[in-house]
């Protein structure tokens, strides 16, 4: 299991430690699904709140990078098992 610290305010922590608002089940989807998904389930969500987002797309590790980047939502957290994605994206 590896960790990725991304934002300088958060700690890196256990996909089973963070609190999240809300979830998007994107595995077996490739892309852009992932981030369509994670996009429209931004959009109802408020300032501040975190997205957990499960992906399988090896794609999606550099795609939510680029996605926070050029959104500004903040990417908290990512983690890589066993085939599977899992990334923390707290919104703008």
């Amino acid at each position: 299991m590896r960790f990725i610290q991304c934002a300088p305010i958060m700690a890196v922590c256990t996909a089973s430690a963070m609190h999240f608002d809300r979830e998007v089940d994107a595995r077996g989807l490739s892309c852009p699904l992932p981030i369509l998904r994670t996009k429209k389930s931004l959009n109802d969500m408020a300032s501040g709140q975190v997205i957990k987002v499960l992906a399988t797309d090896p794609g999606s590790v550099r795609d939510f990078h680029a996605f926070c980047r050029q959104t500004g939502h903040a990417l908290l957290a990512s983690e890589a098992a066993h085939g599977e994605f899992i990334f923390f994206l707290r919104k703008k």
